[in-house]
């Protein structure tokens, strides 16, 4: 497990440490504080990674194509 701020992590190191987490919980032989530092740790990770899916939908749903399909740019989200 890293140290670096749920903040700042990229999707794929939140969903990568995430998993260690769980597997960590699974496992069962961590300590009771331990245990609660992982959960509040997998729970933040969780809404980074949820937020980070949000951003990319976003992003997705804003490109805007000419007629024959191309990309042309990006338009803002609410105007679609």
């Amino acid at each position: 497990m890293t140290e670096k701020p749920v903040e700042e992590m990229s999707f794929e190191e939140a969903m990568r440490e995430l998993e260690t987490v769980v597997s960590q919980l699974e496992r069962g032989d961590v300590a009771l504080e331990d245990s609660i530092r992982l959960y509040e740790r997998g729970a933040a990770l969780k809404a980074r990674c949820e937020v980070k899916l949000k951003e990319a939908e976003e992003k997705v749903a804003s490109i805007t194509l000419d007629r024959d399909g191309t990309p042309t740019g990006t338009a803002p989200v609410g105007d679609l």
